[in-house]
């Protein structure tokens, strides 16, 4: 995978995956995260996750509501996480592949873009 700007990501749309291509090398992965803010990887390079500290209760559902709307745009889900009142973690991957491809990394700066009211 080439590496991206983040504004080259958030031009895109995520495209179907149903398996048979290979995930991003960890390495790739490396590269393409140094262009996105906050976001790291887990699960043994498989996939990536970033972490915000919603301002309230309310703020971190109705961030959620806004990520999920735009999961249904692109056709690519993550994995939403509420541990607490607020604290919000997103997680992901694609499935199809046990990996990462260029669709979680199309989500994660499109996610940015989404306002959050963090605490301050």
């Amino acid at each position: 995978m080439e590496t991206q700007t983040v504004e080259q990501l958030r031009a895109k749309k995520c495209l179907p995956c149903e398996g048979g291509v290979p995930p991003c090398t960890p390495q790739e992965a490396e590269q393409q995260l140094a262009r996105l803010t906050g976001w790291r990887l887990t699960a043994g390079g498989q996939r990536i996750r970033k972490d915000w500290v919603a301002k309230n209760f309310m703020a971190a559902i109705d961030f959620f509501n806004r990520v999920a709307r735009l999961a249904e745009e692109e056709g690519h889900h993550p994995d939403l996480h509420l541990e607490g009142y607020r604290r919000v973690w997103i997680e992901i991957w694609t499935h199809a592949i046990g990996g990462l491809s260029e669709n979680d990394f199309i989500l994660a700066a499109k996610i940015d873009e989404l306002p959050i009211e963090v605490k301050s």
